[in-house]
């Protein structure tokens, strides 16, 4: 089987709060640093995505700059 480069998975548990910590590994691939707010984007059929604050507002960013049109 070849590998996909670029492409990653973990595992992590649940605590009894509710909490999980996210792998070492993914937080040095990722630069997820000590108090980043991290935004949760769920789909009961597709699951959970995670994606730092930083992404939502550069996309945002880019689509009300009008940066996106053609």
């Amino acid at each position: 089987m070849n590998s996909m480069k670029g492409k990653y998975a973990w595992t992590a548990t649940v605590g009894e709060k509710g909490q999980i910590v996210i792998p070492k590994q993914a937080r040095d691939i990722f630069n997820i640093k000590s108090g980043d707010t991290l935004l949760l984007l769920g789909d009961e059929e597709r699951g959970i995505a995670i994606l730092p604050s930083s992404a939502v507002s550069d996309f945002f960013g880019n689509v009300f700059d009008g940066k996106g049109e053609k």
